[in-house]
């Protein structure tokens, strides 16, 4: 269970010797802090991060701006052409791009710094029991660049071939760009199944009850690290230390546990690259194959 506790110095002064050692600055910036958002924060959540930037730039003394974007594709790039300063990304691209990426900070969901992947169906087909039970039917993802929304049904999918002896597992597949499209979408037919964020599935749960009621959880993952947020290596290092300092420390500001409440997460911690080796071995083990929907 991991505890809550403030972040420890030297865990700080490791991360911060990794990065280079530069002062940090609270002065009020100009240049506002660019951070990347993709599916993995709820689409209707524009009054929430609009507070959300507020507390930050009073805890940072600079100015925030959110860029959202609804493929992974396209905060990756944004990274990639330094357009935003960090960015809450899936651990699917992050593993793919470990060489360029720097780990800031992984929520705590749970009590942990994990989530899970689930394959849904339909709630009122009864016959579909378990993954098996979707071959030949349609499936929904979320995004190709989604660990739970495409690559843990992908390798699933490696694991089961030499038992069905065939390429094609589903009849018909498509992407939604979205967890809550793929929930929406089998929730109304138009997938029989569909493999979304377990902790997306988890808060519409709790906020949209009336949706997720029309679905079922048929499979859920093993535990995987929580979708993280990450920097672009040579960004400037004091920046991104204060950001993950200040993310560490949200759970003891009043305010900031609102927040954090409002996320359905418990607050955020370091953590090293280890906590994604499982979602790497798949990523390995399926490579570029994918599958034949």
């Amino acid at each position: 269970m991991v505890m809550l506790t403030p972040m420890r110095r030297r865990e700080f002064l490791l991360w911060g010797a990794a990065a280079a050692l530069t002062p940090v600055h609270h002065v009020l910036a100009a240049e506002p802090l660019r951070i990347g958002l993709t599916p993995v924060i709820l689409d209707d959540r524009v009054a929430f991060l609009r507070r959300w930037s507020v507390w930050l730039a009073k805890q940072l003394g600079q100015p925030v701006n959110f860029v959202q974007r609804a493929k992974y594709q396209d905060i990756m790039e944004q990274l990639d052409r330094r357009h935003v300063d960090a960015a809450w990304i899936c651990g699917y691209p992050y593993v793919q791009h470990l060489d360029t990426l720097d780990l800031l900070a992984v929520p705590v969901y749970r009590g942990e710094p994990l989530y899970h992947a689930y394959i849904i169906t339909q709630r009122k087909r009864r016959e579909v029991q378990k993954l098996e039970d979707l071959e030949g039917r349609s499936f929904a993802f979320s995004d190709p660049l989604s660990n739970s929304g495409y690559l843990y049904t992908a390798y699933r999918l490696h694991q089961l071939r030499p038992a069905n002896g065939r390429d094609r597992f589903f009849r018909r597949t498509f992407f939604t760009w979205g967890h809550r499209h793929v929930i929406e979408a089998v929730a109304s037919g138009l997938a029989d199944g569909g493999s979304v964020d377990g902790y997306v599935w988890d808060q519409l749960a709790r906020l949209h009850p009336e949706l997720t009621g029309q679905t079922r959880i048929v499979e859920r993952s093993p535990a995987f690290g929580f979708p993280p947020i990450v920097s672009t290596h040579g960004s400037e290092p004091g920046q991104q230390r204060q950001l993950a300092e200040v993310l560490s420390q949200m759970h003891e500001d009043p305010e900031g546990r609102e927040l954090l409440a409002s996320l359905g997460l418990d607050g955020f911690v370091f953590r090293t690259p280890k906590l994604y080796a499982g979602i790497a071995l798949m990523a390995s083990t399926v490579g570029d194959e994918g599958f034949a929907g």
